[in-house]
């Protein structure tokens, strides 16, 4: 599993909206930046998936680390 601490706005909507599964083609097709194209594209190539959750949310790494599920999973 990989963490990506962002939040999912798509670029050019800029609406937010929470997304409790995205697949990555949606990710790719609707304009999210989950994290830079690298590390999404070697995430996507070997199927690890990504959390996506708010950093700044006391307690979320801790609670994404125990396996609860918080934010988006990009799968």
């Amino acid at each position: 599993m990989s963490m990506a601490s962002t939040r999912l706005i798509p670029r050019r909507t800029r609406q937010r909206s929470f997304l409790p599964t995205l697949s990555f083609q949606e990710a790719l097709v609707k304009g999210y930046a989950v994290m830079d194209a690298n590390a999404f594209g070697l995430c996507k190539e070997n199927k690890l998936p990504i959390v996506v959750f708010n950093i700044n949310q006391p307690g979320a790494t801790a609670r994404v680390l125990a396996g609860e599920r918080v934010g988006t999973i990009v799968q």
